[in-house]
């Protein structure tokens, strides 16, 4: 009985079956699969404090990393803030250094609990810039939130407009009326073509073009989506609409998850990344921040990468500014026009 086969942590776990576990002589510090995760590490993102407290008091090192983390930044991490407290009373330490100098009291810095640990010490804060993507993350968080992503393709971009990217990209501006006529699509004989109801245009998704593009104004730049495809991320859309300035990409692949790209100046900068997802044990202090403000919410995410903040969620879920039919060309590898 001194193992952990068949205990089940998620949704809480079961406290009584741990505590028997332990009493067996299971060690809270054993393996959980690869990586060097711990029972520990899996109980701190997934189980209750009361399962927490009685692992953290048989573990023999509370403060063990197991790709670049230990269970108590894992709890910070995963928003489990009173697991977080019975880590850090149990003797986790909240100012360890780890994930790019981000410790785990650091982190709740940026997050909706900075008291977490009140016993900061000297010299430890958030810079300024820091300090201004957390309250980014927070309006982002509250405007990006509870609607459906997947497969939806998306590009935010920084200082570039609604009709300078329509330019860039050669496009033509579509009203209700023409796309109706353009894709002989008959619908309700009630339909209002300018009714700002957000299901107005949902027919679109029956047509699912890949030329066709949503494109809205926001404040700092533009946001270029598609409801049904990649469109938006592809390398041609995103080296163009980039040139002079910085665009992240994403595509919700229903079958993979979410997708992420980076162009810079009309260059990819970074491709096959996983926005929203966690950060790698080798990132950088800025993944690490991102990842942890927008955890599971690559939209959010690509928005907050390039400084964006969508007074609301439209310029994601529709409808758009402006419909925008793009010329036939290849996407994926057709050289950018000036």
């Amino acid at each position: 009985m001194g193992n952990w086969e068949g205990v089940r942590l998620w949704g809480g776990g079961d406290a009584a079956q741990v505590q028997a576990r332990l009493a067996a002589g299971a060690d809270p510090c054993a393996p959980s699969g690869s990586g060097g995760w711990t029972m520990l590490h899996v109980a701190a993102e997934l189980a209750s404090p009361e399962v927490v407290a009685a692992m953290a008091g048989a573990a023999r090192e509370l403060d063990g990393l197991a790709e670049g983390r230990s269970a108590l930044w894992l709890a910070v991490y995963s928003g489990r803030y009173e697991n977080a407290q019975v880590l850090a009373a149990a003797g986790a330490d909240p100012w360890l250094p780890m994930m790019a100098g981000w410790s785990p009291g650091r982190l709740s810095l940026a997050g909706p609990e900075p008291e977490l640990f009140p016993s900061r010490p000297a010299g430890v804060w958030l810079t300024p810039v820091e300090a201004e993507a957390a309250a980014l993350g927070r309006e982002l968080k509250a405007t990006l939130t509870g609607f459906h992503f997947d497969g939806t393709g998306l590009l935010c971009v920084a200082d570039v407009d609604a009709a300078e990217a329509v330019r860039r990209l050669d496009g033509t501006p579509m009203s209700e009326e023409e796309l109706l006529a353009h894709y002989d699509v008959e619908v309700d004989e009630d339909f209002d073509p300018e009714e700002e109801d957000e299901d107005a245009w949902r027919w679109l998704d029956d047509v699912q073009d890949l030329r066709l593009v949503g494109v809205t104004d926001v404040p700092g730049g533009c946001v270029v989506a598609q409801p049904w495809g990649y469109q938006p991320q592809t390398p041609v859309v995103g080296r163009t609409l980039s040139t002079g300035t910085i665009a992240y990409g994403v595509y919700a692949n229903p079958k993979s998850g979410n997708q992420g790209s980076i162009f810079t100046d009309g260059t990819i900068t970074g491709w096959d990344l996983h926005p929203g997802g966690s950060p790698w044990e080798d990132a950088t202090s800025d993944e690490v921040l991102l990842s942890y403000l927008y955890r599971s919410n690559a939209a959010a995410y690509a928005c907050g990468y390039v400084g964006l903040c969508p007074p609301n969620a439209r310029p994601v879920t529709g409808p758009p500014d402006a419909w925008v039919l793009l010329p036939d060309r290849d996407y994926w590898h057709d050289s950018v026009r000036s």
